[in-house]
């Protein structure tokens, strides 16, 4: 049982601290990952691994070793903030693996990218032909961004000469029957209102709704538990 109890302690402890480096660290340690990154997290999940699994190591030990390595990780962003060579050697750079319509063999071959592979990351972003395609770069975390021939691009408000109208971002009220109250003060209404829109639609209670939503100009949007 003691056993099974310093396994619980560690976890929990590894929990918060790994927690905490995500936040001070940033979120590119699970989003936009490029290879530095994803040395990162790998290291970080050893350490709590290694701490859980062995029983040698402390709560302490856990504590140190990822606190020095958030503390290796956040200096060495700081530093690739303030050096461009460093940064380029770390994190990588954009490829064009395609330009002006043309394959670039060279930059397919750096990038370590097949053609099927090309082919089907451009399928990700909605191009099934390469003819569609006048620029496309290789981003350093290994999505494709697609620059389209103009007759494939779809058209947009100034293409088709239409009026521009102001954008606005819908308001999320209701989640899981949970209220948002700051996103309700946010958009400038009070819970009275809110109730006023749901008794429009005859319901009486927050928790019969799964999603609410608000955006300006609209209808207001709102979708019930089956």
């Amino acid at each position: 049982m003691n056993h099974y109890l310093a396994i619980a302690i560690d976890l929990f402890f590894g929990f918060i601290v790994l927690f905490i480096i995500t936040k001070v660290l940033g979120r590119n340690q699970f989003s936009q990952i490029t290879p530095f990154d994803f040395i990162s997290a790998l290291i970080l999940g050893e350490l709590l691994g290694n701490a859980v699994y062995d029983p040698g190591i402390n709560v302490k030990e856990i504590i140190f070793a990822a606190v020095l390595w958030c503390l290796l990780i956040y200096t060495t962003e700081m530093f690739t903030q303030k050096v461009k060579k460093v940064r380029k050697l770390l994190e990588g750079e954009p490829i064009i693996v395609i330009r002006r319509g043309q394959l670039q063999y060279e930059a397919l071959a750096k990038g370590k990218l097949d053609l099927n592979q090309l082919q089907n990351l451009l399928r990700q972003q909605g191009f099934f032909s390469i003819e569609e395609v006048e620029f496309a770069i290789l981003e350093t975390n290994g999505i494709i961004s697609v620059l389209p021939k103009s007759q494939y691009a779809p058209p947009n408000t100034e293409d088709l000469h239409l009026e521009l109208k102001p954008v606005y971002l819908p308001v999320t009220l209701i989640i899981d029957g949970e209220v948002l109250y700051d996103n309700l003060t946010e958009a400038g209404f009070n819970e009275e209102w809110l109730q006023q829109q749901l008794a429009n639609h005859n319901i009486f209670d927050y928790k019969d709704v799964i999603f609410a939503e608000w955006r300006k100009g609209k209808p207001f949007f709102f979708q019930k538990y089956e």
